[in-house]
């Protein structure tokens, strides 16, 4: 059967996305459903990747002939939520006003992902000669989770492609490096006494402190260090250690049985992750033999679940290159929150972030895109799609 391609401006395919209410917590299917079927009006054939539940799924997909060398377009299909948001305009919808567009996802990152669809049609009229590829994750306000099975399964079954594309918001800017950052769970356990008895229980609060004091520490250790080239980029130039939540304890007069909290390293891309994994481990280690002489219920277990990679600055990088020739923009660029760009590079591809709009106003109420930076994205990918044109 030969379906009507759709033909939907790029406003037009923003406005369809953001109306699937896609947070990180819900399915991303119904999304997915309706991107493929869009692919599919055109010609083109979908791969999806789902996650372990099968209630959510990545999607990619290859736009001309099946040759190395192409373009990929990456970006996340998932939001965060708007629980206990003011959103003065419906969320999932958007609103055109004042140059902008409202609605959450606009700019973090459905924005972007309509502008790389929209591509699709584009990149068929022109008749690239080598591949457009698209790719669509999910979970990635939750830790990027939902990028490397995708990742994995297109170097199994895609020509590689010489340049990836992540669309975060940058303002259009070829940001060339970001943080690596990892989280980990901690949790000391204590021996609970009446408070009275202090010396025969182990508290897991006042040992934990200890760990708190470890963080201190080495923030001023590490921040005592001069930065290497790469990281006096980044602002702060040097990892950074921190504790934001903790949870323990059941009574003012009872030592706390138990303690929890997430202790995360953000990591510039000069730096090395594994110093600081290992500075705590050992830390912990020692913690650990010591409460454990004490008691043997006391202890502390720890486990680094989550770690996003950091996107290092290449050397003659592909995708900086391209990036820098359509926009002409050759400044240096960096930032500190992370993306799923580190998980392409880590993979063999050449990474660069560049998309439309200000990260400022990811996550907020009233969340927006300026119109103007829609419109200069949709220009720039035209270019990238140019140059796919032998």
């Amino acid at each position: 059967m030969t379906l009507t391609p759709m033909t939907l401006t790029a406003r037009q395919i923003m406005e369809r996305l953001v109306a699937f209410p896609t947070v990180s917590r819900d399915s991303n299917l119904a999304l997915v459903d309706w991107v493929e079927d869009y692919l599919a009006s055109h010609g083109v054939s979908a791969r999806r990747v789902y996650d372990a539940t099968g209630g959510k799924a990545a999607l990619y997909a290859n736009v001309g002939p099946k040759v190395a060398g192409g373009v990929v377009l990456s970006g996340h299909t998932d939001v965060v939520p708007v629980d206990g948001q003011d959103w003065t305009f419906e969320p999932f919808a958007v609103t055109e006003k004042d140059g902008r567009y409202y609605g959450r996802g606009t700019c973090d990152m459905k924005g972007f992902d309509a502008l790389a669809l929209a591509m699709v049609p584009y990149a068929l009229e022109r008749g690239v000669s080598r591949p457009l590829q698209i790719a669509l994750s999910y979970d990635e306000e939750v830790g990027c989770v939902g990028a490397p099975p995708m990742i994995d399964d297109m170097v199994t079954h895609l020509p590689r492609a010489a340049a990836a594309i992540i669309g975060e918001p940058s303002m259009l800017r070829p940001v060339t490096g970001h943080n690596a950052s990892t989280i980990t769970d901690i949790h000391v356990h204590g021996y609970e006494v009446h408070s009275s008895k202090l010396p025969q229980g182990v508290s897991a609060i006042h040992e934990a402190g200890r760990i708190l004091q470890w963080v201190n520490d080495w923030n001023a250790k590490i921040w005592a260090e001069a930065p290497d080239p790469i990281s006096a980029m980044f602002d702060p130039p040097h990892t950074t250690t921190h504790v934001g939540m903790i949870q323990g304890g059941t009574a003012h007069n009872i030592t706390a049985k138990d303690c929890t909290f997430k202790l995360g390293f953000r990591v510039p891309a000069g730096d090395d992750i594994d110093r600081h994994h290992a500075a705590l481990s050992s830390f912990l280690t020692e913690l650990d033999a010591d409460l454990r002489a004490r008691h043997p219920e006391a202890g502390v277990t720890w486990n680094t679940a989550l770690g996003v990679p950091g996107l290092k600055p290449e050397t003659d990088g592909a995708a900086e290159a391209l990036i820098r020739r359509v926009t002409g923009d050759n400044g240096t660029h960096v930032v500190t929150y992370g993306t799923e760009a580190g998980q392409f590079q880590e993979r063999g591809y050449s990474a660069v972030v560049c998309g439309p709009g200000d990260i400022a106003q990811a996550h907020q109420p009233d969340e927006w895109i300026a119109v103007d930076q829609f419109r200069k994205g949709e220009a720039l990918l035209r270019r990238v799609v140019d140059g796919l044109v032998d």
